[in-house]
């Protein structure tokens, strides 16, 4: 295939679109034109004619009828020359010889013409015609649908086609030759009149033209592309001209994307423009696009700046082609070294901004802005240089022919508990958040997993992912996503984690299978994926750890990744791959983490969570400020419960509902009642004095050792409030505190 599939399908789009618009003529009108061409004009026809017939039907202006104006100028009924491609503009020396408006017949340059008798014209006349003849005959012989060897073996023989005169170019050198055969052979060449036309449509469509030169060379291409999109050429071309317009320059524009050069690219992109400095040279707008100029801005380089004269000269060459090379509808290419910063159309001329250092500017349109290394573009030291490269210009194209991702504003960093847990997977891939109990261990462990791998695999905040994306990263009932979660207990074991027999009945036979377990299931799909891989191991001490990573100890840590250790089960190799990370909780109050296996224990790194009164902030309930009645007790624990107690303070959640302070006493007593006193009760042993010291004597009966349950009614709700705060009076002076009492007579008066 010549083109690429999207290619073909954005060309396709393009031709349906055009024929719903009406902007391609019908192929009975494009046969009727070129079927009275090829009447009037074919090689036959022509062989017929001689002397000053032949030359008035070739060249002859006054009859508006000869093959010259035929090709360049006439646009009827008859025959509509501009569908076919046109060769205007310019001398109409192009056709070697041409009558003037007086009669006479000229030959010469454009700069240097001459007059020429008639016989001397007619002879010009027949040494084309029997060029004509011979190509005609080449293109006839040149089997359809040819090959581009083919049509390189022809462009070879059209340049040896005897010429008329050694001084003028071959026939099939020159546009007006090209069309005539075109005309007479739209099926095997496209209706490009121009070399540089024909390469420039050619990288468009991300087809790399041929080597060598001349106007027959890439005709292969157009032909193969027009078969695989199953249209004539004439449309291919036609829907070429109209998708990407007039060709254009290339222009490479490279800085340093460091210091001065990073502050100028950011000017250039966020100002919508190109720019260079050499300010002191002053406005060059009205500089001649000659020798002349160049000089001049060379002078006003010399007397602004101490350059040696080679610097000079090449300084000089960057600001001229800058003002008065770079055309409006030119692309330039932003580079930095073999980096490609953007690219985009110039949509203005140039102008001089004399209050600025980046004072000579052209306005840009930016066509994509995306940053990417392109080791296919030429190397230069210009900071202002034209691309001619076939292969720098076909990179440019692919670059384009990428969709543009608009720069995304940059992710808040991550702070907090997050941001610690980052610090820790980056440096050693896996972590446990440690804690007593209540202080949030699995609630940050599954947030953090959460934000990471969203910003990992969208780049986006979690809370700003859609649905679609976020079942990317939780999973659903049919698919597991990329954060994960088990929980190690006593009876969990490598089997479960890594690799284990399973039974199954077979054909009424009890049989055993070697099958994954979820942490190698999860290696297995990480290895193949760019995302990166969370798993959640909450209640990771409650399980014999050594056992369950049994194998894994050896290979976990994160530069011995991707290296192999032999599984003694299935026989097979488990390798972990550097795009997973594990964040494992632990509750210091079921074992310290001085208690882990130590070669374990060294794998991980280690977060630490403590209860947070501030989360609870100013809330209070019937008079009890939250955030410093937790504190009043937990140092009341550190106080009395024993060299452990650190381990054993009450967690902030335990507050908390839905994230948010406990607003109602019933729900504060419950949490009291069921969660809190209980778990006191085991950290203190039953220790009922101790008990006592923490919450109260009011509501620790230490002399009959147990809890006055009465206070928890809700008509003792009062008694129990005074019981709460009698240890702890000074709380009640805290910021947090409120008078309830005062906050109802504001309500009722």
């Amino acid at each position: 295939m010549v083109l690429d599939s999207k290619m073909q399908t954005d060309l396709l789009q393009f031709y349906e679109e055009s024929v719903r618009k009406g902007d391609l003529q019908s192929l009975t009108s494009i046969n009727n034109n070129l079927s009275n061409f090829r009447k009037k004009f074919n090689p036959e026809v022509l062989a017929s004619l001689d002397g000053k017939a032949l030359l008035e039907y070739m060249h002859g202006k006054n009859s508006r009828d000869s093959l010259a104006y035929w090709l360049e100028f006439k646009n009827d009924e008859e025959f509509e020359t501009n569908i076919f491609g046109s060769i205007g503009g310019g001398s109409a020396l192009k056709f070697y010889i041409y009558q003037s408006r007086k009669g006479d017949w000229v030959t010469g340059s454009p700069q240097k013409q001459k007059i020429i008798t008639e016989d001397e014209a007619i002879r010009i006349a027949r040494g084309q015609r029997e060029e004509l003849l011979e190509c005609s005959k080449l293109m006839g012989d040149l089997p359809e649908n040819a090959s581009d060897a083919e049509y390189e073996e022809l462009q070879k023989k059209l340049l040896n086609v005897k010429r008329m005169d050694p001084a003028f170019a071959y026939f099939s050198q020159v546009s007006w030759g090209h069309k005539y055969l075109s005309l007479l052979y739209p099926s095997k060449l496209d209706d490009f009149h121009n070399a540089n036309y024909q390469r420039f449509y050619l990288r468009k469509a991300l087809v790399m033209p041929p080597e060598g030169v001349g106007r027959f060379i890439c005709a292969g291409k157009y032909v193969a592309m027009a078969k695989e999109l199953g249209m004539p050429i004439i449309y291919l071309t036609t829907i070429l001209r109209l998708k990407y317009g007039r060709p254009y320059n290339y222009w490479r524009i490279s800085i340093n994307d460091d210091g001065p050069g990073k502050k100028q690219w950011e000017w250039m992109r966020s100002n919508n423009s190109i720019a260079i400095s050499w300010s002191d040279i002053g406005d060059i707008s009205q500089t001649p696009d000659s020798r002349s100029g160049l000089d001049s801005i060379k002078k006003s380089i010399e007397s602004q700046y101490s350059l040696s004269p080679p610097a000079s000269t090449k300084a000089a060459q960057q600001v001229f082609y800058f003002a008065n090379r770079i055309n409006e509808g030119d692309l330039v290419l932003i580079t930095s070294g073999y980096h490609i910063l953007g690219a985009g159309n110039v949509i203005g001329n140039y102008s001089y901004v004399p209050s600025y250092e980046l004072s000579h500017q052209l306005p840009v349109e930016w066509l994509s802005l995306n940053d990417e290394e392109a080791m296919g573009i030429e190397d230069t030291d210009l900071p202002v240089y034209q691309i001619t490269s076939q292969g720098t210009l076909m990179t440019v194209e692919k670059y384009l022919n990428k969709p543009y991702v608009a720069p995304q504003p940059p992710l808040p960093i991550l702070t907090g508990i997050i941001s610690r847990i980052q610090s820790v997977l980056e440096r050693k891939s896996q972590v446990i958040l440690y804690g007593p109990p209540g202080t949030g261990k699995t609630y940050w462990a599954e947030k953090a997993a959460k934000e990471l791998a969203s910003r990992s695999a969208f780049n986006k905040s979690f809370k700003d992912l859609t649905e679609e994306e976020k079942r990317v990263i939780e999973g659903d009932k049919n698919k597991s996503g990329l954060v994960r979660m088990c929980t190690f207990h006593p009876s969990f074991g490598y089997e479960d984690f890594i690799e284990g027999y399973r039974s199954m009945v077979e054909n009424g036979q009890m049989v055993f299978n070697v099958e994954d377990g979820i942490f190698k299931k999860l290696c297995a799909e990480a290895a193949s994926s760019i995302h990166n891989y969370y798993l959640i191991i909450d209640e990771f001490n409650r399980g014999d750890t050594p056992r369950i990573f049994g194998e894994l100890m050896t290979i976990m840590e994160k530069d011995k990744r991707n290296k192999p250790v032999l599984l003694p089960l299935s026989g097979n190799a488990l390798r972990v791959p550097p795009n997973v990370f594990i964040i494992g909780t632990m509750n210091t109050a079921d074992k310290s983490i001085s208690l882990l296996d130590a070669a374990l224990r060294r794998r991980f790194g280690f977060v630490e969570l403590m209860p947070d009164y501030d989360i609870l902030g100013n809330a209070q309930i019937n008079g009890i400020p939250l955030g410093a009645w937790l504190d009043a007790i937990n140092s009341s624990i550190l106080d009395n419960v024993g060299p452990d107690a650190r381990n054993l303070l009450i967690g902030h959640t335990y507050l908390l509902e839905n994230g948010q302070p406990l607003k109602d006493f019933s729900k504060f007593c419950r949490v009291l009642r069921d969660d809190i006193i209980p778990l006191l009760e085991e950290y203190c042993y039953e220790d009922y004095d101790k008990l006592g010291k923490i919450l109260g004597t009011t509501i620790i009966d230490v002399k009959q050792q147990r809890i006055n349950d009465g206070l928890f009614d809700p008509s003792k709700w009062d008694n129990l409030v005074d019981a709460l705060l009698v240890n702890y009076p000074d709380i009640t002076k805290s910021p947090q505190a409120h008078d309830s009492t005062g906050e109802e007579e504001q309500l009722t008066g």
